[in-house]
């Protein structure tokens, strides 16, 4: 029997993964608040571990305080934060060898706001332990939420210097690989994006210029993290709003980030306009838009997300050649063994922990009784 795409190792920069599942960012909001880790995140990141999948993405980690998108997000601007993320690391360690890695991100003009389940995500007020909010232009998100400020040349180097910050307290923490966040409405996509940069400077107008400070960070980054390590980015292919990004400037923009020497290229979409409209009922929604990237890119390693549910849609994105991964978000919460369960819908051995094994399916005495007859 062949081996499916799905389970077939692929080597990503300096890692080699022992599949093609990928498990997204999923932010959780449950840090202490002054963002650091709590026993949630061990038990959340620690089963995600044991799943079976590729590669594990821990959820946006603020790079600065101003850069929490709620007070109960996870940061890496202090060394306390680093040493709870190291021990976590450390514990998980003793017994799963799957690469993990933190996704770094400001949330610009989305920061300072609810947890979702609480008032739809709205902006905090003062009294609510909000803080001022800043964005590449004066414009709120949403109607009712806080206006940010508009981001000056001083405050640009600020956050630069905060992502070259938290990429070497992540590294002293031991993760193995580090994801640049510049999508799905946060400060970098909202720089990249005409209907949230209306800038007249030479940060705003063309995409050349949109692009110009989301390359200066990634570029930073970059520079900063050593080749020895992964290093991926997570951007929109688009917003699912009429006058939104582009496909040829998106693109472009990964072109920009794969001569720069980003491993892994990682296209979702939508969430920097409040009323956008996507068709999110219908799975792979996402998919054209990495499959765009991956065939301007065809050497490029290149994510896909959104609503990926089944093993066999898995399977087909990667050999139709429309990506290299999959990343298995809501999937995954529903299921936390999603990538053994995949295994045995596509024939393959499931990866289960060996603690676990005895108890996998191939091991019931039903399967065991169809065998024999």
């Amino acid at each position: 029997m062949m081996m499916s795409t799905l389970f077939t190792p692929l080597t990503v920069g300096p890692l080699t993964l022992a599949n093609r599942i990928v498990v997204p960012p999923m932010s959780q909001y449950s840090a202490a608040h002054d963002g650091i880790a709590t026993p949630w995140h061990a038990q959340h990141i620690g089963g995600l571990a044991i799943s079976g999948a590729g590669l594990v993405i821990c959820e946006a980690n603020g790079v600065t305080p101003d850069g929490r998108i709620t007070p109960h997000c996870l940061g890496l601007w202090h060394d306390e934060q680093a040493q709870a993320l190291k021990k976590l690391l450390a514990d998980i360690r003793t017994y799963s060898a799957t690469p993990i890695g933190v996704q770094l991100n400001h949330a610009g003009r989305k920061a300072g706001t609810n947890p979702p389940w609480r008032n739809q995500g709205a902006s905090l007020a003062d009294e609510e332990g909000g803080w001022p909010t800043v964005a590449p232009s004066a414009i709120a998100y949403k109607p009712g939420w806080r206006v940010p400020e508009e981001l000056d040349e001083a405050g640009m180097t600020r956050i630069i210097d905060g992502f070259v910050a938290a990429a070497s307290r992540a590294l002293a923490a031991g993760v193995d690989f580090v994801e640049l966040h510049a999508a799905n409405g946060y400060l970098l996509n909202q720089f990249l994006s005409p209907l949230s940069n209306q800038r007249k400077d030479e940060y705003g107008g063309s995409p050349e210029n949109r692009m110009r400070f989301p390359l200066r960070v990634a570029k930073a980054l970059r520079d900063a993290w050593p080749k020895t390590h992964l290093l991926g980015v997570r951007f929109n292919g688009g917003e699912f709003a009429e006058g939104g990004l582009g496909l040829e400037e998106v693109v472009q923009f990964a072109r920009e980030l794969h001569t720069l020497g980003y491993d892994y290229l990682h296209v979702s979409g939508g969430y920097n306009i409040y009323n956008q409209t996507p068709p999110a009922d219908k799975p792979g929604y996402m998919v054209p838009f990495a499959a765009a990237v991956k065939e301007a890119l065809p050497d490029a390693v290149v994510i896909t997300v959104g609503l990926i549910y089944e093993a066999q849609q898995a399977e087909e994105i990667l050999q139709e050649g429309r990506a290299d991964l999959v990343a298995i978000g809501r999937g995954m919460l529903d299921d936390p063994n999603w990538p053994i369960h995949a295994a045995i819908a596509l024939g393959e051995t499931p990866p289960w922990p060996k603690p676990y094994d005895r108890f996998g399916p191939f091991g019931w005495p039903t399967h065991q009784t169809q065998e024999a007859k």
